[in-house]
């Protein structure tokens, strides 16, 4: 692999555009600009034989101009551009043209009015391609699995576009949503937010993001959702402002982490959203449903709800968290992708962080995304031991005691035996080993993604002895750039995430959420490598020391060969989620994305 470059300025070059060249080898270029002699005669151009003619090469040259102007000429005007080849393939363009490919794709252009659908897409940096010499297995490792020519298609049926005219100028009946949670739980949840409001149709109150579940006063919350000259006038005092169930406080708005009026725009042919309740749903007492079952139908939301929303015009709702079906009719599927892949942006601050962060680590070269589960709170969570030592294992044993409601699952297991189940989090020294099996070099660019980890230094230590080149966000910022999102979990879980996005190769160590949603957007771009450990298979091949080093790499490689993010049907397997696996709801076999 290439030795990585330093670019003293990588977002400036003197290379011109790619669209400047593909005019000036066009062949209509010299008939749009050539110059034309003056005729001689100018009454014989009245003739109607030539009058004809004229008439005819003025139409072939607007017709010429027409194809000009529609015709895509680079990639940010094809949104399946960024899909890879199957196979390691050098671009005749230099990496600065494609840089300026990237400037202008990442960052969706503001526009006035709704987004068009390609351009909401929170694409990825184009992939970087791998030069010099490298080996059989490296080649592997970097090479992008084949995305069967799946492209995006939100093509909603006649019926659904039908009932958008109406449910889309709601203003009776509104549907409030607190989201808790981490970002990408909270993610999934205002995903399903938006698919209720349209199950009920409802308009939505843009979500509130909950950050600490706790119990306490409850009045924190009235000012996210109700309008602000509302409450500091006479008539909420005519009004018992509290709620009667569990309460909460902790609160952030949703536009310190998410784009509102893009999510407005991008939705607003499928639902209603506005930032708050009017005045007129103001009310006495309003009690929040929090109690719903999981695994809900929308004919469960339509009978439990719409009476009372009908009679109030008001519904709150809390605790979504995957008790929405996972099996929707096809249209909700194609919403729940919209609302996830284009009408989720993150706020401009974030994005803007993020994609300048994401330039440093793609100008160098390709490089790889771990998403590392190596916090405190995973190894209270999982009841698995750290390997950090017996010191490291009492101190997540007292914290275990302390809060025994928050070990997950299985308690009659012990943490041997969760291990070899593939229940724990893979350390940094099983990553370590696992990576070298599948034939990543060892100079190979590394960005680790996630919380800082139980153990700090020490838990990364075996990672870094065997690949140097680690990179974390704090490392690529510069100066104070992070400082506005120091102690913001959710701010930097999304610079992560942008970050992690645009990597040739993504590989979380455990499950979760952060890792699912990655999988689906991956996926959704273009079926850019995503890598599963198989856990439950590979273990007991890692305690084996009777394999050699070769026959080691092989058996790891051929346990993942169909784990690559190869375009895998959600319907094959019962309750996947369409967010992770957008084929074939989300996805079709098409030349064109259909939107």
């Amino acid at each position: 692999m290439a030795k990585s470059r330093n670019i003293r300025n990588p977002f400036f070059t003197s290379t011109p555009s790619p669209v400047y060249h593909l005019l000036s080898a066009s062949p209509f270029t010299s008939l749009l600009f050539s110059p034309r002699k003056s005729p001689r005669n100018h009454h014989k151009l009245l003739t109607p034989p030539a009058l004809c003619l004229i008439s005819l090469l003025v139409s072939f040259t607007l017709l010429g101009v027409s194809i000009l102007g529609f015709t895509p000429s680079s990639q940010d005007s094809h949104p399946c551009s960024i899909n890879s080849p199957s196979s390691l393939s050098f671009p005749s363009m230099s990496i600065s043209s494609m840089l300026l490919t990237s400037l202008s794709s990442v960052v969706p252009k503001n526009v006035e009015g709704e987004p068009g659908m390609a351009k909401s897409l929170m694409a990825p940096l184009p992939l970087h391609p791998v030069t010099g010499n490298v080996s059989k297995e490296e080649k592997e490792f970097w090479e992008q699995p084949d995305g069967e020519g799946y492209k995006p298609c939100l093509d909603f049926n006649l019926k659904y576009r039908k009932a958008s005219a109406r449910i889309s100028k709601e203003r009776r009946r509104f549907l409030v949503v607190v989201a808790s949670g981490g970002l990408n739980q909270q993610r999934n949840q205002i995903v399903d937010a938006v698919v209720i409001a349209r199950i009920l149709e409802a308009a939505l109150v843009v979500p509130v993001l909950q950050v600490n579940p706790i119990w306490g006063d409850e009045r924190a919350l009235i000012s996210l959702i109700f309008d602000h000259s509302v409450l500091n006038s006479d008539q909420s005092k005519m009004y018992e402002l509290s709620f009667d169930t569990v309460c909460f406080q902790n609160f952030s708005e949703f536009s310190e982490i998410f784009d509102v009026e893009h999510f407005k725009r991008v939705l607003r042919a499928d639902v209603r959203i506005v930032s708050s309740l009017p005045s007129t749903h103001l009310m006495s007492r309003q009690s929040i449903e929090n109690q719903i079952p999981y695994d809900v139908s929308p004919y469960w939301i339509r009978a439990r709800f719409s009476r009372k929303l009908n009679e109030e015009g008001l519904l709150i709702l809390k605790a979504l968290d995957s008790k929405l079906s996972k099996n929707l009719p096809p249209d909700l599927q194609k919403l729940r992708c919209k609302v996830a892949f284009h009408a989720l942006r993150f706020a401009a601050p974030i994005q803007d962080l993020g994609n300048m962060l994401s330039k440093r680590m793609w100008i160098e070269g390709p490089y790889i995304a771990l998403h590392l589960r190596l916090e405190k709170d995973i190894w209270v969570r999982s009841g698995c031991l750290s390997s950090l030592g017996p010191e490291y294992d009492k101190i997540i044993a007292k914290s275990r005691e302390s809060q025994p409601e928050y070990l997950t699952g299985r308690l009659n297991m012990n943490p041997i035996r969760r291990r070899l189940a593939g229940l724990c989090p893979l350390s940094a020294l099983e990553i370590a080993r696992f990576l070298k099996a599948l034939g990543a070099p060892t100079t190979a660019r590394i960005y680790i993604a996630g919380g800082e980890p139980f153990g700090g230094i020490l838990a990364l230590q075996p990672l870094v002895a065997e690949f140097p080149n680690v990179m974390t966000k704090e490392i690529l910022a510069k100066g104070g750039e992070l400082s506005p999102f120091i102690d913001k979990a959710s701010a930097l879980a999304a610079i992560d995430y942008i970050i992690s996005l645009s990597s040739n190769v993504f590989i979380p160590s455990h499950g979760g959420n952060f890792g699912r949603v990655m999988q689906g957007h991956r996926a959704y771009a273009g079926h850019k490598k995503h890598i599963r450990p198989n856990k439950r298979a590979m273990l007991p091949v890692f305690e084996n020391s009777t394999f050699s080093s070769d026959e080691f790499g092989s058996i790891i490689r051929m346990l993942h060969k169909k784990s690559q993010g190869q375009p895998e049907p959600r319907t094959n397997k019962r309750d996947r989620d369409v967010i992770a696996y957008p084929v074939p709801e989300c996805m079709c076999k098409h030349q064109t994305p259909i939107f």
